[in-house]
């Protein structure tokens, strides 16, 4: 497991999340417990949160990166599976959670802030609730 760190900047309002280190890629035993659509939310807040573009691509990457083992291609575990994240994503774009499509860029949209807030808690807590 890689040593980098991510660090979620602290948002004002309601719902603060401290400023917490957190590996590059996190433990297998807390993540494999969060539903794929509450890793796809956390991943486009985290790609946001530094002001770039949520594109497909880098919302593919990144989830691997986080979250290898649910998003590794089935039968080769050092590949993405992209077909993971294509339900999930239209799942969320109909709970409003998301706007924009594989073709543009994805964004949160105020619900979908709200809970990717909450999931960002449960990873720097480090525990599930």
């Amino acid at each position: 497991m890689a040593e980098h760190c991510i660090h979620i900047a602290g948002v004002t309002g309601s719902n603060p999340v401290p400023s917490t280190p957190m590996k590059k890629a996190f433990d297998e035993q807390l993540y494999k417990r969060v539903s794929i659509n509450n890793l796809i939310l956390f991943v486009i807040y985290l790609i946001v949160l530094n002001d770039t573009k949520c594109s497909f691509q880098a919302l593919v990457k990144k989830c691997f990166n986080l979250f290898p083992k649910t998003f590794a291609l089935s039968g080769n575990s050092k590949w993405p599976d992209t077909r993971k994240l294509d339900r999930p994503l239209r799942t969320l774009r109909d709970k409003k959670l998301i706007s924009g499509d594989p073709q543009t860029t994805f964004s949160l949209t105020k619900k979908g802030k709200k809970t990717a807030l909450q999931i960002a808690k449960i990873f720097t807590q480090r525990k599930l609730l």
